[in-house]
């Protein structure tokens, strides 16, 4: 089935599958995110190393609210799963946009572990495998909500004396 857009709200009694072949992407190298190619889709992180950078969020109200085309990208979500450990992983905005919300670290398989909050001049999340979480089994989930804000929710695996994981570029 190709690309559909429905203009109103969408309602199922049953359900919405997300599921199939193209519904998991795997981000092997540095990557620009893009809202066409990875909102929605569960984003596999197989780069220790990598630089993933989210699309700058467009809040701009389109003439045509039906049109499919329109450049709006609010309320695109994405989901970063990390299979293979972190070394110095970076989820980054564009510098103008940043984050709002927090990231759960949990300590090793023990129920020690520490939330940490953004600051209001934070646009990239390091995961480093240890201390900044990003061993295997870490997801964030990264929504542009408003203008210049995604907001943010992580549970991150990590081990050692925790610190957080939130920064500025």
């Amino acid at each position: 089935m190709a690309k559909s857009t429905f203009s109103g709200p969408v309602r199922s009694l049953a359900g919405f599958i997300n599921a199939g072949y193209n519904s998991v992407v795997s981000l092997t190298a540095d990557t620009t995110i893009t809202v066409a190619s990875h909102a929605g889709k569960v984003l596999i992180t197989n780069d220790a190393d990598g630089k993933f950078t989210l699309p700058s969020i467009v809040v701009t109200e389109p003439t045509d609210k039906t049109d499919p085309n329109q450049l709006c990208n609010l309320g695109a979500q994405f989901t970063f799963i990390v299979v293979t450990a972190a070394t110095d992983m970076d989820i980054l905005t564009d510098g103008t946009d940043k984050f709002v919300g927090g990231a759960y670290t949990g300590l090793d398989d023990s129920a020690a572990g520490k939330t940490f909050i953004s600051a209001s001049s934070n646009d990239v999340i390091t995961q480093n495998g240890t201390t900044k979480g990003g061993l295997v089994g870490s997801i964030v989930i990264v929504t542009a909500m408003a203008s210049a804000k995604y907001h943010v929710t992580a549970q991150l695996l990590g081990s050692g004396t925790l610190v957080t994981p939130f920064a500025d570029a």
